[in-house]
């Protein structure tokens, strides 16, 4: 498998456009398979969820579609019976546009909570978007659904499968309100790959346990999150049915590597950031404790703020992961920054190698590595800093 940065998939084209939800930049965007895809999903765990993922999710039972719409700016998020109504309408107008049925169309927003939709905006929006569609038009989709994003995700991925190569794309939007089970966050893979929807369901969700839900900017759940793959089957390979079909171990590690890059860029362009932040936890009791171990250095103030100032301050580490409760051997255990020992055996490394660490934590993507002497277990979470401007920029979100 190679991770590339092309974004053509045959037989899927997209676009985005400005419809008028936003002041001036692409405010809506289109994905669709010019022929019948296999589709799978997954969705935010929130018991607040927006219209766009109940019309999801039902429409995700059937395993097939053709196309996604998005909107950027308001999430039609607590608007009732009105917020269902403008999503069918969504999924309607783009059917109309593409020549397919509603239900093959799956709907996504993000945005503001509880306004309404522009729907005169997206009336005279959807059918512009569907004539814009282009081969190569990911790249204007990813634009498209941003919000507080400083930039597009987007990656490509290609493998051979029965000798055949297969192509898997996908783009992504996310910058604060994450913490998976999903992070707001949507992503969009589409891949030419012919795959049975049960299989494709299962690679999903292994996937996205993997990447999607190891990610966390601060330690919010949105109602939004949505995460679809749309396969059409172009490669013309032999039909994946299960993980014992030859090839499928090549599409996993295809659809592993770009939403891993996805999720790296959701973690790097967290809302304020100036750091990707890598935490890796080992030598835990199980693997539920590395988890939470991991995920309280990554959802922590003290120690994102910590990495932001440069201070190398394991301290702060050792304290989240007390007020967790988490099962650790001091005597054996060892902390990390930036490739640096600072803590190890039950005390710090010394003065000389705080300064070391503090030097590391000048760099653009930091490692904290934690390993609690408790087991054999480990966990890895991505985030990143916390900063002055997530303040700024969610004290005055709608204002």
């Amino acid at each position: 498998m190679t991770v590339v940065r092309g974004l053509r998939v045959p037989g899927f084209r997209a676009a985005g456009i400005h419809c008028g939800i936003k002041e001036r930049d692409p405010d809506l965007a289109l994905v669709a398979s010019d022929d019948p895809a296999v589709v799978a999903g997954v969705f935010t765990r929130s018991s607040v969820v927006g219209a766009p993922v109940e019309w999801c999710r039902a429409r995700a039972r059937s395993g097939r579609g053709r196309a996604v719409v998005v909107n950027s700016g308001i999430s039609n998020v607590g608007m009732g019976a009105r917020g269902r109504r403008d999503a069918a309408e969504m999924a309607r107008l783009a059917g109309r546009a593409l020549g397919c049925k509603t239900r093959d169309v799956f709907v996504a927003s993000t945005g503001v909570i509880g306004e309404p939709l522009p729907m005169a905006a997206l009336r005279r929006g959807i059918p512009r978007v569907s004539d814009a569609l282009r081969a190569d038009g990911l790249g204007d989709a990813a634009e498209a659904i941003r919000t507080t994003d400083r930039f597009a995700k987007t990656a490509s991925a290609t493998a051979r499968i029965g000798g055949r190569p297969v192509r898997v794309a996908g783009i992504a939007k996310g910058s604060g309100m994450i913490e998976p089970d999903m992070a707001t966050m949507l992503a969009f893979v589409v891949s030419d790959v012919a795959v049975a929807p049960p299989f494709l369901r299962r690679a999903l969700r292994r996937v996205a346990d993997e990447t999607f839900n190891c990610l966390t900017i601060d330690g919010e759940t949105s109602t939004s999150d949505t995460v679809l793959v749309l396969a059409n089957g172009r490669a013309g390979n032999a039909l994946l049915r299960s993980e014992r079909s030859p090839g499928a171990a090549r599409f996993i590690d295809a659809l592993g590597g770009i939403c891993e890059s996805l999720t790296r860029d959701l973690a790097r362009d967290g809302e304020g950031a100036t750091k990707l932040i890598t935490v890796d936890v080992t030598g835990a009791r199980t693997a539920a404790e590395a988890d939470r171990a991991a995920r309280r250095i990554a959802n922590s103030p003290l120690v994102k703020t910590a990495i932001f100032g440069q201070d190398a301050n394991w301290g702060r580490i050792l304290q989240t992961l007390g007020a967790g409760r988490v099962t650790i051997r001091l005597e054996r255990a060892e902390v990390e920054l930036g490739g640096v020992g600072v803590f190890r055996r039950g005390a710090s490394t010394g003065p000389a190698a705080r300064r070391r660490a503090q030097a590391r934590l000048a760099a653009p993507e930091i490692s904290i590595q934690v390993h609690l002497g408790a087991g054999r277990a480990r966990a890895r979470i991505w985030t990143c800093d916390l900063t002055y401007d997530y303040v700024r920029i969610n004290a005055e979100y709608t204002t």
